[in-house]
């Protein structure tokens, strides 16, 4: 998969469809470099529409480790503390990800 910049995150992160936050999803993984995962972690931040908010609710319950991850600091960024609570409480984030500030 080929590596993108700040602003292909950032267009598709202020587009906040479910195809369009899913496409930044698909490049969470083991195979990202370093400043790619920045790009990402920042961009997941623009995320402000109820369907984008409901594929980070997927992926948190869903995703991989990583994905679970990024989306635990997404929603302690906007002080949704009970969803991370549940993540936590169903075994799929570690206490230092879940409680961390």
């Amino acid at each position: 998969m080929e590596h993108k910049n700040l602003d292909y995150y950032t267009k598709l992160a202020q587009t906040g469809t479910r195809e369009s936050v899913e496409t930044i999803f698909k490049h969470l993984n083991r195979k990202m470099t370093i400043a790619e995962s920045k790009f990402i972690d920042y961009a997941l931040g623009l995320v402000d529409t109820e369907i984008g908010f409901n594929v980070m609710v997927h992926y948190l319950f869903h995703g991989t480790q990583i994905q679970r991850n990024y989306c635990t600091l997404y929603f302690g960024r906007r002080g949704e503390y009970l969803i991370i609570r549940e993540a936590f409480d169903a075994g799929l984030i570690d206490a230092k990800q879940a409680f961390s500030r």
